[in-house]
């Protein structure tokens, strides 16, 4: 759906965005995620054909975003990460508005308003003035406008940013409606809580570049061992793996004050594991086996003298695999 080559953006000489590629795939949730200032912005604007690229392509369904800008915003509905209302204008008369404009025929204007107001829950709200709704509403509307022509790609920039947690559940599962409805959806945001249960697959980038893209489970698969390192390093831009012949569990475990250098040497002993340490009365260790293991593995750091005062499990989630790929960098 989604076809992006070497593209690169130049502001007054900063690169906004630099040589990036990716794919997304017709039905993919994907989610463009990176931290402020990564560029994610200036991406999507390009994708929706307000900006031009200094180099590269990018074509959606097939189409040239630059060559063929108004086939590409036939099959592509876009909502902006800082949009206005009409506020005068009631939640009816703002979708007909909006409909008009993407030249839906006067007799089918009304069943198109109908269908994008129950999707997105507006009905009741059909003679409300769109200045008087809040946020969670608005961004509603803003949806609705953006699905009024029925497009095959939605590209929604910070769709959540600002919302209460309600309203953020209830966007999350309208987009899991939209993906169940056939909908290819690229969704940026910096909050990954919102998107790691969401999406299927990912691009992260940082200062403009792609540094990662793909399905989650082949990302998490490729970096398994290298996350939770990175993730809980601070002293340390070198990313941290962990590597076993056997598939590993991954811990961050919590020392006694001062017997975090017995741990280790504790922990190196032993062929089964291996160990970081990540700081004051803290390490990272990594040993293949099953739960049932790990009760051992305390009881022997507790006979060679040191008290355990936590063991979390690590998983390779949207966050971890994010904090192991960036490296904190800022525009």
């Amino acid at each position: 759906m989604i076809e992006v080559r070497g593209l690169t953006k130049i502001y007054d000489g900063l690169r906004a965005v630099q040589n990036l590629n990716f794919n997304v795939q017709a039905g993919d949730i994907f989610g463009f995620i990176g931290p402020n200032g990564a560029g994610k912005t200036t991406t999507i604007r390009i994708l929706a054909t307000l900006i031009l690229p200094s180099s590269g392509e990018a074509w959606i369904g097939g189409q040239d975003v630059v060559k063929r800008p108004e086939a590409v915003r036939e099959v592509m509905g876009y909502m902006p990460d800082h949009w206005g209302v009409y506020p005068d204008l009631r939640v009816r008369e703002y979708l007909e508005f909006f409909a008009a404009s993407y030249g839906i025929p006067r007799r089918e204007r009304a069943r198109a308003v109908e269908g994008v107001m129950e999707l997105t829950d507006l009905g009741g709200l059909s003679d409300r003035l769109a200045g008087a709704l809040s946020k969670g509403m608005r961004q509603r509307l803003c949806l609705a406008k953006t699905l009024i022509h029925d497009p095959q790609l939605l590209i929604l920039d910070e769709p959540a940013d600002g919302l209460d947690p309600r309203a953020r559940i209830e966007l999350r599962e309208l987009l899991r409606e939209l993906a169940r409805m056939g909908k290819t959806v690229l969704i940026s945001s910096h909050i990954l809580t919102e998107l790691s249960d969401l999406v299927t697959s990912v691009g992260i980038v940082e200062r403009g570049e792609l540094l990662m893209s793909g399905p989650v489970d082949e990302i998490v698969a490729r970096l398994a061992g290298a996350p939770a390192a990175a993730a809980l390093s601070n002293d340390s831009d070198e990313e941290i793996a962990l590597h076993s012949a056997e598939p590993a569990q991954r811990f961050r475990l919590r020392t006694s004050a001062g017997t975090h250098e017995l741990a280790h040497e504790l922990l190196l002993a032993r062929p089964d594991v291996e160990a970081r340490v990540l700081g004051e009365d803290e390490l990272l260790l990594s040993f293949p086996g099953q739960e049932e293991d790990v009760a051992p593995l305390v009881k022997y750091l507790a006979v060679g003298g040191v008290a355990v005062l936590g063991l979390e499990r690590l998983r390779a989630d949207l966050e971890t695999v994010f904090m192991a790929v960036t490296k904190g960098r800022v525009q």
